[in-house]
């Protein structure tokens, strides 16, 4: 979108001359200090997306319910867009598109994502990153803080550690467009996973023996890795559940209360492996792998 003006045509390259895969940034970014009334505020989601799923997993963690309108899982030329009724309806405005959301701004440039935190009461949209949106909910809302002062610098290590590496790094090796740009990217991958099982080796959690931040925004990536990342983006090395303190915690972070309900892994599969140009040009769908994420985890 460009002035308040949707473009069919991302005007924003997304590979660099090196054939490394860019992420453009979020630039709607304002704050809100203090408690939040989340009967106030509305999502905007997709539940394909991980960086909707690590906010959807913080309202969920929170015990905090709060109106949320999921896109389809697919995107067409028109970007997220929306059913006219059933799970993916936006009850909110009704919009077929996101972009119409994009739009209310009149003067918004950049590209069309989720998810979005949208102020009912002003019709304003407060923030499209996913990380503020975290850190918005988690001091806005009652119930665990997930971001204890005391493994402040921790979470951040890790976080800074994860992002780049795992969390975009998948990205980074399956729109790679260079052999070079994709062994680095993929290197970056491996290396990370490498750290956190042995952390995990050592530690319940991240940081400890306290779920916190760090956690949340690495368990979309992990749900995702072996029906998705691990053969339509090539980061094929291992899978999650080749990692034994890896694939133990990721399966209890699955098994806590309401986060089944977040995960959707034929939509993965699907989104995953959709017709691509250069991932998958003919649009097959491999069949699994269908690992039991309900099994018990051994972690007491």
């Amino acid at each position: 979108m460009l002035d308040g003006t949707y473009h069919v045509d991302d005007p924003a390259p997304k590979s660099a001359a090196d054939g490394a895969f860019r992420r453009a940034a979020s630039p709607i970014r304002d704050q809100i200090d203090g408690p939040i009334d989340p009967a106030r505020y509305h999502l905007y989601l997709a539940v394909n997306c991980p960086w909707a799923h690590r906010v959807w997993l913080m309202l969920t963690l929170k015990g905090v319910d709060m109106t949320k309108s999921f896109a389809l899982p697919k995107r067409t030329d028109q970007g997220w867009v929306f059913d006219a009724e059933g799970r993916f309806f936006d009850p909110l405005n009704g919009f077929t598109a996101l972009h119409e959301l994009y739009a209310t701004t009149g003067t918004y440039t950049g590209r069309i994502t989720v998810p979005v935190l949208v102020d009912k009461e002003t019709g304003a949209l407060v923030n499209n990153e996913s990380a503020d949106i975290l850190r918005i909910l988690n001091r806005g809302l009652g119930g665990t803080d997930f971001l204890p002062t005391d493994r402040m610098d921790n979470i951040e290590a890790w976080n800074a550690r994860i992002y780049p590496n795992l969390n975009n790094g998948v990205y980074r090796a399956g729109f790679a467009r260079t052999q070079e740009a994709y062994d680095a990217a993929v290197m970056d991958v491996f290396d990370t996973l490498d750290a956190i099982e042995h952390q995990l080796s050592q530690t319940r959690y991240l940081t400890g023996d306290q779920l916190t931040e760090a956690d949340i925004r690495l368990f979309p990536t992990l749900v995702r890795f072996d029906v998705g990342y691990h053969s339509a983006f090539k980061c094929n090395r291992a899978r999650i559940i080749d990692y034994p303190n890896l694939w133990a915690y990721a399966r209890e972070m699955y098994q806590m209360d309401g986060v089944p309900e977040t995960v959707d892994f034929d939509i993965y599969r699907y989104g995953y492996h959709s017709k691509s140009e250069l991932r998958n040009p003919l649009g097959i769908i491999p069949i699994g792998p269908s690992p039991d994420w309900a099994a018990p985890h051994g972690r007491g």
